[in-house]
C-alpha cells in the first residue's frame, strides 16, 4: 500500500522546500506528519528534474490566430517532480475540471462569472484580478503563466505585459466587448490547446499543498486528516477528486478564513469526511462531507452574496467525485 501512496506524502521534506510553496507556520514535526500519514517514518528518494515539455509550433490558424499545439508529459513540473500519474489519469483530470468548469465550451476559457469582481481564466478559471483590485480568492493565473512559460510556451506579448500589470477588463461588460479581438481570441486559444499543461499545474498546486494539510490540521484532527487523505489516495479517481477540490475551492489552509472563521477547503472537507479507509465507499465519504462544508458556506456567507444560488452547481460538481469513470 506505501508503494502506492502518493509520493508527496512520503516525501515532506521534499515538499516543504520547494520553491514556490507557501510556507505555513505549525507546531508538528515533518517526521510527526510522515508517522500519521504512515506509521513510521518513510524516506523515499526523489528523481531527477524531468526535462521541459515540446512545444511543436505550426501554422494557419484562422483569423491569423496561432494554432500551435503544445505536448506534456504527467512528468513534466516547474518545481519538481510531477506526481506518478499516468496519461490516462491526467486526462481524465484535464477533461473534468474542463467540464466542470467550462461546461467543455472553448469558448469559457475567457470568463467573467456574473457578481464576481475577477475574470476566470483557463481550465481551471483561475482568477485574475484588475491592478489595484483587492484580491479576496488570490489571484492564481499570473503565477499559471508563469508556469506554462517554464514548460516553453511563448506568451503573446501583450499577456506577458498584462500577467505583472492585471487583467486588461475593469468589468464582464469590457471583456464581452473584447471578446471580439483578435487578442481575445489568441489568448483561447492558446489556453485551449495548453489544457493538459494547465492540468499538469493543478495537479501540482494539490500536490505541493498535501504535506502542509495534516501539519496544519488541529491536533485533535490531525490523525483523521492523514488518515483520509490516505483513503482518497489510494483509490481509484480519488486524484481527480482530490485536485478537482483544491482547484475549485482551495486547500484551506488557512484555518481562521473563510466566514465567520469557517473556511471551505480540502482541510476542511478531510475533518468533516467520516474515517475511511481505500475503495468507493470513501469517494461518497468525501463528496458527503464536501456538500456539508459547501453548505456551511452558504449559511455563513452575507446574505447580500445569495451564495445559496450557487449550492445546486456545486452539489452537482462534487457528485462527480463519487464515480470519475476510472
Amino acid at each position: 500500500m506505501r508503494k502506492q501512496a502518493w509520493a508527496t506524502l512520503c516525501a515532506v521534506s521534499f515538499f516543504m522546500g520547494m520553491s514556490g510553496c507557501s510556507q505555513t507556520t505549525h507546531s508538528v514535526r515533518e517526521d510527526e506528519t510522515e508517522e500519521l500519514l504512515f506509521g513510521k517514518k518513510t524516506t523515499v528518494a526523489t528523481k531527477s528534474k524531468p526535462k521541459s515539455s515540446r512545444v511543436a509550433q505550426s501554422s494557419g490558424g484562422r483569423n491569423g490566430v496561432n494554432t500551435a499545439s503544445y505536448a506534456v508529459s504527467p512528468q513534466v513540473s516547474a518545481r519538481g517532480q510531477m506526481p506518478q500519474l499516468s496519461n490516462a489519469e491526467l486526462h481524465l483530470i484535464a477533461d473534468w475540471i474542463f467540464r466542470n468548469e467550462s461546461g467543455g465550451d472553448p469558448g469559457k476559457l475567457v470568463h467573467w462569472n456574473d457578481g464576481e469582481n475577477f475574470a476566470s481564466m483557463g481550465l481551471g478559471h483561475f482568477t485574475w484580478y484588475p491592478a489595484g483590485r483587492a484580491q479576496r480568492f488570490g489571484n492564481t493565473f499570473p503565477d499559471m503563466l508563469g508556469y506554462l512559460q517554464t514548460n516553453g510556451v511563448q506568451l503573446p506579448g501583450w499577456v506577458q505585459q498584462a500577467r505583472y500589470q492585471g487583467a486588461p477588463w475593469r468589468s464582464k461588460a469590457e471583456l464581452m466587448q473584447a471578446k471580439r479581438s483578435g487578442q481575445v481570441q489568441e489568448l483561447q486559444n492558446l489556453l485551449y490547446q495548453t489544457r493538459m499543461l494547465q492540468a499538469a499545474y493543478i495537479v501540482e498546486r494539490a500536490r505541493r499543498a498535501m504535506p502542509q494539510l495534516v501539519g496544519t490540521a488541529p491536533q485533535h484532527s490531525r490523525a483523521r486528516v492523514a488518515q483520509n487523505l490516505n483513503a482518497i489516495a489510494n483509490t481509484p479517481g480519488g486524484w481527480y477528486a482530490l485536485v478537482d477540490y483544491v482547484n475549485f475551492k482551495g486547500e484551506g489552509l488557512n484555518v481562521n478564513g473563510g466566514y465567520n472563521g469557517q473556511n471551505w477547503g480540502l482541510l476542511q472537507v478531510l475533518e468533516q469526511m467520516q474515517p475511511s479507509q481505500p475503495g468507493q465507499p470513501a469517494l461518497h465519504a468525501f463528496a458527503d462531507a464536501a456538500t456539508q462544508v459547501l453548505a456551511r458556506r452558504v449559511r455563513n456567507s452575507p446574505p447580500a452574496r445569495n451564495e445559496a444560488r450557487w449550492m445546486a452547481g456545486w452539489s452537482n460538481r462534487v457528485n462527480t467525485y463519487r464515480y470519475p469513470g476510472v
